[in-house]
């Protein structure tokens, strides 16, 4: 991963917005004066990613993603700064860019593939195994404009992961389309990745960021807030989310730190309404512990001291891998659990007992405190977060079956006799 792929220097793109369409009018028959206010969708981004880097781009919607991406693909022209892009890039990027709605499917793979830079007979040899990964059947030689968005999205991901790119760039476009086609597509993209090729892409799914990705980048208002690994930028992001979503968004703050006046943090959500005393784990006696074995029984213990009264507040926790994958989320309003009025200057525990049927390795818990339950996941405000305040770690159990995959189902096996002559041993 020695080599530039991509490479952004000072980049800004600006866009003329009016505030009624005659005003734009008006400054063609009348030059002179401009009757536009400037919206700078992206600002002084300097941006380098060497090949056969995994990058994820992260944000809210307006947050200058789709901008970027299409400046890199340089189907958008910045305003000011210099786009490097080394190798040939082939991108999916939104629902319908690239293809013509009147030519049929294989009349777009031909189309979109000269715009590659592929030859006749290159796309000709590549034509069945682009047609076998969509999957589309006799639709292949209908006009696009009659597909699916699913059927679209298989056509376009089939082209431009089976064309040879040296850079994929793909925009949340596998939001759309079946469990069995996206994990087809996913599969692809490992191979890709682990083959060299340079990988960038657009997702709000935080577990396939930290799952993919070597790296990502958070956007916001138009600029880079943070290049970091992909679990400080999804920490971070979520903790922004929480931000916006709360009626209440100035009472509390946001901060990255290695640790806070009581744990250790990643990123920390932190108010004036309630303070974290303790967070433990027990065993079945109640005592203090790291560690379990697989498939063992404990219990998360977190003390709060509650600063002001909380007329509905809910306590809950999130276990994560390593690299950032929710295992686990939950909350005592999910789990229609009441706590009740909690008056000022009031200290309790909120203990969650629990299995863990989990393969050996390390996990990091997530706690948190919310007020004002709105359905079954929502809240009014957010009290505190604070990401990985602790690790848990999973040992193996020398008694258990021997399994692998993401959680230990403890199947049980049962032995029926259909036919006559079958006996057990």
């Amino acid at each position: 991963m020695g080599q530039v792929a991509i490479s952004l220097k000072n980049i800004s793109k600006c866009f003329k917005r009016y505030a009624r369409p005659v005003d734009r009018l008006k400054e063609v028959l009348l030059p002179g004066k401009s009757r536009a206010e400037p919206f700078w969708a992206i600002q002084n981004v300097d941006l380098e990613i060497r090949r056969g880097e995994t990058v994820g781009i992260v944000g809210q919607n307006g947050a200058g993603k789709s901008t970027l991406l299409q400046v890199i693909t340089q189907t958008l022209t910045p305003t000011s700064g210099s786009v490097i892009v080394n190798g040939r890039i082939s991108a999916l990027l939104e629902l319908g860019s690239g293809f013509n709605p009147e030519f049929t499917g294989r009349q777009n793979v031909f189309f979109n593939g000269r715009i590659l830079g592929l030859s006749q007979e290159e796309i000709e040899q590549k034509f069945d195994k682009i047609a076998e990964f969509a999957d589309i059947g006799d639709f292949i030689d209908q006009p696009v404009k009659t597909y699916s968005s699913g059927m679209f999205v298989r056509l376009a991901f089939a082209v431009a992961v089976n064309t040879d790119p040296d850079i994929l760039i793909v925009d949340e476009a596998l939001a759309v389309g079946d469990v069995y086609f996206q994990q087809k597509c996913f599969t692809r993209l490992r191979e890709l990745r682990d083959s060299g090729v340079t990988l960038l892409f657009v997702s709000h799914d935080s577990s396939l960021v930290c799952k993919l990705c070597d790296r990502a980048i958070l956007m916001e208002h138009g600029k880079m807030v943070l290049d970091a690994t992909p679990r400080q930028v999804v920490d971070l992001y979520e903790a922004k989310l929480l931000q916006k979503r709360d009626q209440q968004p100035n009472q509390f703050a946001i901060t990255m730190t290695d640790t806070t006046e009581v744990l250790e943090a990643s990123v920390a959500i932190t108010s004036k309404a309630v303070n974290v005393q303790s967070v433990r784990i027990l065993n079945e006696f109640d005592q203090s512990v790291r560690s379990t074995f697989s498939d063992g029984e404990i219990k998360l213990a977190i003390g709060l001291l509650f600063l002001e009264a909380a007329n509905d507040p809910h306590v809950g926790f999130k276990i994560r891998t390593r690299t950032g994958e929710v295992v686990f989320e939950s909350n005592t309003l999910c789990m229609n659990q009441t706590i009740g009025r909690i008056a000022a200057e009031t200290a309790i525990e909120a203990r969650f007992r629990f299995k863990v049927p989990l393969p050996p390795g390390e996990y990091t818990i997530t706690i948190g405190v919310a007020e004002g339950g709105i359905g079954r996941c929502e809240f009014e405000r957010v009290l505190l977060m604070l990401q990985d305040t602790m690790t848990l770690k999973v040992l193996p159990d020398p008694d258990a079956i021997v399994w692998a995959g993401m959680v230990n189902l403890s199947p049980q096996f049962e032995l029926h006799t259909l036919t006559p002559g079958l006996e057990q041993v």
